[in-house]
Order: C-alpha cells, then sequence, then structure tokens
C-alpha cells in the first residue's frame, strides 16, 4: 500500500478525462472480474457518486440589491459554515467560539432558500432572491496521476498467486472490456511491486549465481569441482518446494529471496564437504605412494566415505542451527510475520535436503568423477 497506494493485492487505475466515463468502466470491471477464478472481492470506486449542496449565485439579482459576489458569499459561508468570531481563555488552554444559524435554518435547501441578507440599504431579503439553492451530483474526491483523472478499482484474490490471477484477469478483461478513446486502465497494487521486484530479479539472481562460481573457482581451482556442486545444487531446492507446498505458499519476492539466501548456504556446506573429500583423497595418494601400491577403485571409495564421515557432525549442526533458528519466524505470528515466514520456509525446507545432498549425493559424485 506504502508503495502504489492500493490497500488491496491487486487493483485497476482508469485513467481519462471525464468521471462519469471513468466510473462505467470500473462498474464494468466489478462484472467481468468477478467471473475471474480466484476472485475473492472487487469494488470499483464510485468517483462521481457525491451530493453536493450548491448555491448559485445570480449576478443580475444580487447587482439590483446593490450586492456582489462576495457579499453573498459571505453571508453563506457565515451563517452555514459557520465563522469563528472570538476565543475563549480557560487557564492556559484556548477554544475558539463559531456561530452559525442553528440546526433547524439550514436543513434542507428549502429552509437554506429563506436566509435572510440584509442589504446596503437595510432591505431585508431572503437568499432565493439572489441565487439558486439546490442539490447536485458531483465527485466526492478527485485523484490525479501522470496529469491524469483517475478512478481506482480494488480485487481480493483467494486461492491463486498474484502473477497467475492478473494474467488470467488481463486475458478476461482484454476480450470483454471495451474502453472509449482516451482512457487506459493500468494494473497496480501488489502486482505492480512484483513486477519491479521481478526486473531486479532476473539480474540479482544470475549475479549471485554467478559470484558463488567465481568464488568456488578462487578456492578449488577446478573447473570439475565448481560444477559438481553448482549441478547438485538444484537438489538442494526439493526441500523448498516441499514444504511451500504443504504450507500453502505461493512464490513471492520474500520466497525469491529466501531461495537466494539457501543457496549461499547450500553452496557453503557443499565447499565444506568437497574440501574433506580432497583432503581424504590426497591422504590416500600419499599412503600408498609410500607404499608403492596402486590406486584402486575400492581406495579411492574408502578414502572418500572416510572423509565424508569426518564431516557428519559438522554439517547436522549447521543444518539443525539454521532450521531451530527459523521454526519460530517460519510459524510466528503477528505484524510481519507473512513475509518473514515466506523467506523462512525455503530455507528450513531446503535445509533438509540440502542435508541429504552434501551427506549422500555430493561423495557420490564425487566418486564417479575420481
Amino acid at each position: 500500500m506504502l508503495a502504489t497506494g492500493i490497500k488491496t493485492p491487486v487493483g485497476i487505475k482508469i485513467a481519462g478525462p471525464k468521471l462519469k466515463d471513468i466510473e462505467e468502466i470500473g462498474k464494468s470491471l466489478e462484472k467481468i472480474l468477478m467471473t475471474v477464478p480466484g476472485t475473492s472481492s472487487v469494488y470499483s470506486e464510485r468517483v462521481a457518486g457525491g451530493r453536493y449542496l450548491k448555491v448559485d449565485i445570480q449576478r443580475k439579482k444580487a447587482a439590483r440589491y446593490g450586492l456582489n459576489i462576495a457579499d453573498v458569499q459571505q453571508v453563506v459561508a457565515s451563517a452555514i459554515g459557520g465563522m469563528n468570531v472570538t476565543q475563549t481563555v480557560e487557564g492556559q488552554e484556548r477554544y475558539p467560539v463559531n456561530l452559525r444559524y442553528p440546526q433547524d435554518y439550514r436543513d434542507s435547501p428549502e429552509k437554506l432558500s429563506r436566509l435572510p441578507i440584509v442589504t446596503p440599504d437595510g432591505m431585508r431579503i431572503s437568499l432565493a432572491d439572489v441565487a439558486n439553492v439546490l442539490i447536485e451530483d458531483g465527485p466526492p474526491g478527485i485523484k490525479s496521476e501522470n496529469a491524469r483523472i483517475n478512478g481506482w478499482v480494488f480485487v481480493d484474490i483467494e486461492g491463486a498467486d498474484i502473477g497467475t490471477y492478473v494474467q488470467e484477469a488481463q486475458r478476461v478483461v482484454s476480450e470483454q472490456l471495451k474502453i472509449k478513446s482516451g482512457y487506459s486502465i493500468a494494473w497496480a497494487g501488489q502486482y505492480e511491486y512484483m513486477l519491479r521486484a521481478k526486473e531486479k530479479l532476473t539480474f540479482v539472481v544470475p549475479l549471485t549465481l554467478a559470484i558463488i562460481v567465481i568464488l568456488l573457482y578462487l578456492n578449488f581451482r577446478n573447473v570439475a569441482e565448481v560444477f559438481i556442486i553448482m549441478g547438485t545444487l538444484p537438489l538442494a531446492m526439493v526441500g523448498s518446494i516441499w514444504l511451500m507446498y504443504l504450507q500453502g505458499f505461493n512464490f513471492s519476492v520474500a520466497v525469491g529471496v529466501g531461495f537466494i539466501a539457501l543457496a549461499g548456504v547450500a553452496v557453503e556446506i557443499g565447499v565444506i564437504m568437497l574440501v574433506y573429500l580432497n583432503q581424504a583423497i590426497y591422504s590416500m595418494y600419499q599412503t600408498l605412494l609410500k607404499e608403492n601400491k596402486p590406486v584402486t577403485k575400492a581406495d579411492i571409495q574408502s578414502a572418500i566415505i572416510e572423509g565424508a564421515g569426518m564431516r557428519v557432525r559438522p554439517v547436522m549442526m549447521t543444518a539443525a542451527a539454521i532450521i531451530v533458528g527459523l521454526l519460530p519466524i517460519l510459524y510466528g505470528t503477528g505484524v510481519g510475520s507473512e513475509v518473514m515466514s515466506r523467506i523462512a520456509a525455503p530455507m528450513v525446507g531446503g535445509m533438509a535436503s540440502a542435508v541429504m545432498l552434501t551427506l549422500v549425493v555430493l561423495p557420490a559424485v564425487f566418486i564417479l568423477r575420481k
């Protein structure tokens, strides 16, 4: 809401020159969007539904009595709207004293028409002698954006993610809604924020992966081992996807941030495992070289199993610490919990599958390479 001004997940901003036509387009959108699957409620602002009391001053009639526009407006402003004539002092407090006609004199256009006005000549006339008092329709409030008058449609959704819903809604609206020339609609709300975030994620995610690859290469100086970690990384996402499914979460910007964080932690654990596997292989080579024995498959498997076994406790401790630390955030309630739980969900679910990746898949892939 702070970013777009729309209170609901999805909003539509209708822009055009006339409020009446904007309201009609909004009513049409109400009927169309209620047929879209996932719509919980739709409300279009009644931008032309206000009721106003209008005092239309007749200049020629006022001139006959020696009155100008300002004189009549002064009577209307003071008698109907009220005027501060003085203030009362009560200790250190100050209260204004407002003076206007009683409610019985101004609760209908007919009574207002009989309000007395004193002319400069001392003649007493009624307001109806110099003005027409009537009630007319008008806008309760006028919004504008990009120098164009706006009307907003608020859409609540249920059982669907914002991106999928808006795609379907845009298709239905384009097929059923006919817009006059000079009018346009724009989709806003959380969807508008999601589009902006999606644009950023399109280069943030590849940049993150590129940085991870560079750091891995600087550490191992071996392209094959870098690809072993990066190739097995998607398996760490399996637990995240399952937990999101069980929790009923849809993909969002917060979930994307959680996946980025998970990728970093999963790679970190993989690096720890790969370092010890390399050390185990190196120690095995050194031992066999001293004993002048050939290297066999059994030797390689034995060394890798030994190296992986040394990392079971650190990997389990790392995963357990992350999961236990994030569980209160995942299942917490209160302000902001909707966002925080969606950041935590990929981390909690992903760490469970990352343990299997690190302890089972990574050593198996390393054996195949060796």
